[in-house]
């Protein structure tokens, strides 16, 4: 079995600026989270884009569904901003039936350290692999189904609604 996994940005990705303190963009840190996790998966690894989701476009989501649609694979994990990954996860589930996709995220960057990002994608991939088609959301341990979650920013969390 092959897992598909597309990024698309997020927090996950975002590199720090010491000298400002900005938050920005330079490459993906999957490959090397794989390592470090000594993940044996097939996977095969596209960067769709690499922007912040709350400046995600429905042209940007129509991309996404795009490539989950070519995809042969029938498992497919989606790195994705936590602050309209809910949108794209319920756009997706309007228009695929037949994949089991998997968003997840991060709440703090990799490079920080004390990221979540590990761990969710860790928990994504094994969802991935295990829950019957449809679309769903892992963050926390956890997953949600498509329409049955929301983030409660108050508390940096995904929940059940």
């Amino acid at each position: 079995m092959q897992v598909q996994i597309f990024i698309t940005g997020g927090t996950f990705d975002k590199e720090y600026n010491e000298l400002n303190g900005n938050l920005y963009f330079r490459d993906t840190h999957l490959q090397q989270m794989l390592q470090q996790g000594r993940s044996q998966l097939n996977v095969n690894i596209r960067s769709l884009m690499m922007i912040d989701s709350l400046e995600m476009t429905e042209d940007d989501r129509e991309l996404i569904l795009s490539h989950c649609r070519k995809s042969t694979s029938e498992r497919i994990v989606i790195t994705h901003g936590t602050d309209t990954m809910v949108q794209t996860a319920n756009y997706l589930a309007s228009h695929l039936k037949d994949k089991t996709i998997v968003l997840t995220g991060a709440m703090i960057p990799i490079v920080f350290g004390s990221s979540d990002g590990l761990f969710n994608m860790g928990a994504a991939l094994a969802y991935v692999q295990t829950l019957n088609p449809g679309v769903y959301i892992a963050m926390n341990g956890q997953y949600f189904y498509h329409d049955n979650v929301r983030k409660n920013k108050a508390q940096g969390l995904f929940e059940t609604l």
